[in-house]
C-alpha cells in the first residue's frame, strides 16, 4: 500500500481499478474516436485548456515523456502528463507536477468523470474503453488542477488512438517499427501513417530519425496539414555523447541552440536520442528560439533529475554481488536498443536474462535481439493472463541460443534468483542478470525487488 493513502483510500482506489477492468480492455483498439468526442464534449472539453506535446512511436514514447515533463517543469510551468501502460500501478499513468496522483486523487478524478460515463453507456450501444474512461480522467484532471502544459502518450497507434481528441501543439513521433502488428498490421508504411495522425494542422511535428520510406511518409503528412516540421539530424539531434557514472555526458543541438554539459543518468544511445527529441519538443512548446532559448542551467537540472523505472534501470549489485537491471523492452525494435546498450556500456563476463514475453508479441524476433548480449536465458512468465506460457518461449529460445543456453522457470521471483545463481557461478564481478521481454514482467520484477512505484 503506497504511504500517501490511507487503508480506505486504497480500498477505494482498488475498487475503481475493479470497476475499470469490467470495461472493454486497452489491448482491444476500435477505430473510432466518437466515443472519446463524446465524453469529453460532455465534459466541457477538458483537453483544450492547456497546450500538449503530444507522442506516439514505437518506442522510446514513456522515457521522452518524462523527459519533456522535466524540462517544463524546471522552466516553472506545472504540468500534467499522462502514459500509458503503468509498471505497477494505475496512479503513475496520470501525473501533476511530474508526479503521479495519489490514490484518492485517482479515485476523484474517476469520481468526476463516473455520471457521464454513465450517461454515454446508457445511450450507446458500444460502451466507452476503459482506456477512453482513463484518458477523460487525465484530461479532466489536468484541467481541474490546472496545468500550463500537457505531455500525452499515445496509447496504441495514433490517429484512432483516444488520446487523438487533443489539438496538440507540438507532435513527437519517436522511432517507429513494427509492434503490436494483431492491431496495427505488419506494414511498416500503413504503421507510419497511423502515427502519423496525430500531426494537426498548424502544430509542430518533432521527428526522430526514421527509415527513410518512413520519413516520407511523415513528411507528406506535414505537408498536407500544413505543419512545422523538426528532424533528428538536421534542426536538432546529438552533437556529441559520452560515458559517465551512472549515465552519460551529452552536448545536445535544440531548435534554439547548443546545451553542453548535459549529464543524463540513464543508460542507451537511445536515451540521448530519446533526450534530444524531448529538448526540442519542449522548446517547440514554448517558441524557444535562437533569439530566446531556454536556460541552459534549468535544462541541466532537468534532464540530471530524469528517471525512467524500468528502463535499465539497476536493481541491486556491489561487490560480490551480481548486477541485476530490469528493462521494459517488449518487442524487436526495442530489444536491439537494449542489446547495444548492455554490449556498449557494461562490461559483463556473464550476463543472464530472465524473459517473460507476451504471447501476442514477436517472442523469437525478441530473443535474437539479445542473443548476441546475453550468455543465458532463464524463460518465466508474468502474472497477465497474455503471458506466453514459459515451455513455448523455452521452445523459441532453444532455436536462437540452444538448448545448453536456456532454463525453464515458471514463477518469476524464482527465475530470478536462478538467474542471479547462474550469474555467480562465473565467480567474478563482472557479472550480472537483465529481467526483460514486457513491461509487466519488468513492473513485477520492481516489486519483487521491494521498489515502489514512481
Amino acid at each position: 500500500m503506497p504511504a500517501q493513502a490511507t487503508v480506505a483510500e486504497y480500498a477505494e482506489f482498488l475498487a475503481v481499478e475493479a470497476e475499470l477492468d469490467r470495461r472493454w480492455p486497452e489491448t482491444v483498439m476500435e477505430p473510432s474516436l466518437d466515443r472519446i468526442r463524446a465524453l469529453v464534449e460532455v465534459l466541457g472539453d477538458p483537453q483544450t485548456g492547456y497546450p500538449v506535446v503530444h507522442l506516439t512511436g514505437t518506442n522510446g514514447k514513456t522515457s521522452t515523456a518524462r523527459m519533456v515533463d522535466a524540462i517544463l517543469s524546471e522552466i516553472g510551468l506545472r504540468t500534467g502528463r499522462y502514459t500509458s501502460p503503468h509498471l505497477q500501478r494505475a496512479t503513475e499513468r496520470i501525473n501533476l507536477d511530474n508526479r503521479p496522483v495519489s490514490p484518492a486523487q485517482y479515485v476523484q478524478a474517476y469520481r468526476d468523470v463516473e455520471p457521464f460515463v454513465e450517461l454515454l453507456d446508457a445511450k450507446n450501444e458500444i460502451t466507452l474503453s476503459k482506456f477512453e474512461v482513463l484518458t477523460a480522467m487525465a484530461y479532466s484532471a489536468f484541467a481541474d488542477a490546472p496545468v500550463e502544459a500537457g505531455i500525452v502518450e499515445v496509447g496504441l497507434g495514433g490517429r484512432w488512438d483516444a488520446t487523438n481528441v487533443v489539438d496538440a501543439r507540438v507532435s513527437v513521433i519517436t522511432p517507429v517499427g513494427l509492434d503490436h502488428a494483431e492491431y496495427l498490421g505488419t506494414d511498416l508504411l500503413g504503421i507510419a501513417r497511423e502515427k502519423a495522425g496525430i500531426i494537426k494542422p498548424g502544430s509542430v511535428a518533432v521527428l526522430a530519425a526514421q527509415d527513410k520510406a518512413v520519413a516520407e511518409v511523415l513528411i507528406e503528412r506535414c505537408a498536407e496539414v500544413d505543419a512545422q516540421v523538426a528532424r533528428e539530424g538536421a534542426e536538432f539531434g546529438v552533437r556529441e555523447r559520452e560515458l559517465a557514472v551512472g549515465g552519460q555526458r551529452l552536448e545536445l543541438q535544440g531548435l534554439s541552440g547548443r546545451y553542453d554539459e548535459i549529464f543524463l543518468p540513464l543508460h542507451g544511445e537511445h536515451q540521448a536520442s530519446n533526450a534530444a527529441i524531448a529538448l526540442a519538443a519542449a522548446e517547440a512548446l514554448v517558441g524557444a528560439g535562437p533569439q530566446q532559448p531556454l536556460d541552459a542551467d534549468a535544462v541541466r537540472a532537468a534532464f540530471a533529475s530524469v528517471t525512467s523505472p524500468g528502463r535499465l534501470e539497476p536493481m541491486q549489485g556491489g561487490p560480490g554481488r551480481p548486477t541485476v537491471l530490469i528493462d521494459a523492452a517488449h518487442n524487436p525494435h526495442g530489444a536491439r536498443a537494449l542489446a547495444a546498450a548492455l554490449m556498449s556500456e557494461f562490461r559483463f563476463t556473464r550476463l543472464v536474462a530472465v524473459i517473460g514475453v507476451m504471447r501476442d508479441k514477436d517472442a523469437k524476433g525478441l530473443l535474437e535481439a539479445l542473443e548476441p548480449a546475453v550468455h543465458e536465458v532463464v524463460v518465466t512468465m508474468n502474472s497477465s493472463p497474455r503471458s506466453m506460457d514459459p515451455d513455448e518461449l523455452a521452445a523459441l529460445a532453444v532455436e536462437v541460443f540452444g538448448r545448453d543456453r536456456v532454463s525453464v522457470e515458471p514463477q518469476l521471483a524464482a527465475a530470478i534468483d536462478q538467474g542471479v545463481e547462474l550469474a555467480e557461478e562465473a565467480g567474478d564481478s563482472g557479472v550480472g542478470v537483465i529481467v526483460t521481454g514486457s513491461v509487466v514482467t519488468a513492473g513485477e520484477a520492481r516489486s519483487i525487488f521491494g521498489k515502489e512505484p514512481a
